[in-house]
């Protein structure tokens, strides 16, 4: 599976915080700060929007570098939660699959890969 699926299973390919990242786009950046702040309560500075994604290296958005729970227990597990026999059980990774059906797909999709590579 290509490194732009999130621990969680969520495309980075399609983040709008990568992808004013890669395009170095600062419109972006400020559009995405404004609707983030607005959609979570806390205020984002365009500054904070530079991101890769998530499992790559290099720079990521403050809340997906430190603060991600999700990315926080899969980053020394496991390549996604889709290699975690917890993965249908567990709370962090939950709000995602509930409310994102592509996420879940793409995290089955990786642990189908990996039973075939065996």
């Amino acid at each position: 599976m290509k490194n732009n699926i999130a621990y969680c299973g969520l495309n980075c390919e399609a983040c709008e915080a990568r992808i004013a990242t890669i395009n170095n786009d600062d419109k972006l950046r400020d559009e995405v700060a404004k609707k983030w702040s607005a959609m979570n309560g806390v205020t984002i500075t365009p500054e904070m929007i530079n991101c890769v994604g998530c499992r790559v290296k290099g720079v990521k958005t403050p809340y997906c570098e430190s603060l991600c729970p999700i990315r926080q227990c899969a980053i020394n597990k496991c390549e996604t939660c889709g290699d975690c026999d917890k993965m249908e059980t567990c709370e962090k990774v939950g709000m995602i699959i509930k409310n994102n059906p592509q996420a879940l797909q793409n995290l089955k999709a990786q642990a189908d890969k990996r039973e075939v590579a065996k």
